[in-house]
């Protein structure tokens, strides 16, 4: 499988980021959620118009950049909410993902867990 990492060192360099430009002030979750929600937007209209594949070849590089403004965003709200435990929230969610969509019902299938 794919095989992903981010560091402590990273998130602490994304957050010392905003601290040492003095933008944490601005950092409320309203505002972080609405950055998150923009970013993720620019992603989405790379693909606009153009098939999966054909927006992957034209725009990946540029993909690359948009994901790492939503990850640095999700890093940022989840500061300040203080969520400092990462790896717990996403297993958190992810163990009722797995109560929502049962291997046995929801295997090679796109279905909503309320029509499994």
């Amino acid at each position: 499988g794919i095989k992903m990492k981010i560091s402590k060192e990273t998130i602490d360099f994304v957050l010392s980021f905003s601290e040492d430009r003095d933008w944490k002030q601005f950092h409320n979750p309203k505002d972080l959620a609405l950055s998150l929600s923009l970013e993720a937007s620019e992603l989405l209209e790379l693909f606009q118009w153009l098939s999966s594949d054909e927006a992957v070849k034209k725009n990946k590089e540029k993909m690359r950049e948009e994901l790492a403004d939503i990850i640095v965003y999700a890093i940022d709200f989840a500061d300040a909410l203080g969520f400092e435990d990462l790896d717990a929230l996403i297993m958190d969610k992810m163990k009722k993902n797995e109560e929502k969509y049962p291997l046995s019902k929801a295997k090679g299938s796109n279905k909503k867990y309320t029509e499994l």
